[in-house]
């Protein structure tokens, strides 16, 4: 994400600010562009060490614990719980259609993420899972005596780069 597209993206986030009466702290701030500018998902730690290296002020774990959860809650960050609940910038916040269910593409060797379609963007190019899928996988969970509660979808791929360097090792 280079700084013109960073700098959209944080108009959009003070909009949402204002909009639902919380603030953007510096440290809000701070974290969310560590995760907007990263390729990679983030631990809490990871973040901390980050931040720490750049900001003024040091920060704590466990405030990055709490910024990350307020940032989740307002669907700004979503958690991977396939990568040991790292973090990533959600991919859509400046679209401002409603999102549906959060789709991931994350490399098994190098760890990039990409989020696919929310299926709400006027100007997507890409291809999402349909919610039709998701209901369907919804049902046969039902069927064999199960509920699904989280319908985030996180699948392991290996990006062209690393299929390529693979490629170049056989």
């Amino acid at each position: 994400m280079n700084r013109k597209q960073l700098n959209h993206v944080l108009d959009r986030v003070k909009e949402i600010c204002t909009r639902s009466g919380w603030r953007l702290t510096e440290k809000r701030r701070g974290v969310l562009e560590l995760l907007l500018m990263s390729d990679v998902p983030l631990s809490a730690y990871e973040i901390t060490d980050a931040y720490n290296q750049i900001a003024k002020k040091s920060i704590t774990a466990m405030t990055v614990y709490r910024i990350v959860g307020f940032l989740e809650s307002e669907n700004l960050v979503h958690k991977l719980n396939s990568t040991n609940n790292k973090y990533v910038a959600c991919s859509h916040i400046a679209c401002r259609q409603a999102h549906e269910i959060p789709q991931f593409l994350i490399c098994g060797e190098c760890q990039t993420t990409k989020e696919i379609a929310c299926g709400g963007c006027p100007d997507e190019k890409e291809i999402s899972i349909s919610k039709n899928v998701i209901d369907e996988l919804s049902k046969l969970a039902s069927r064999a005596g199960y509920r699904l509660i989280n319908s985030q979808l996180e699948l392991r791929v290996l990006c062209n780069n690393c299929s390529v360097s693979k490629a170049e090792l056989c």
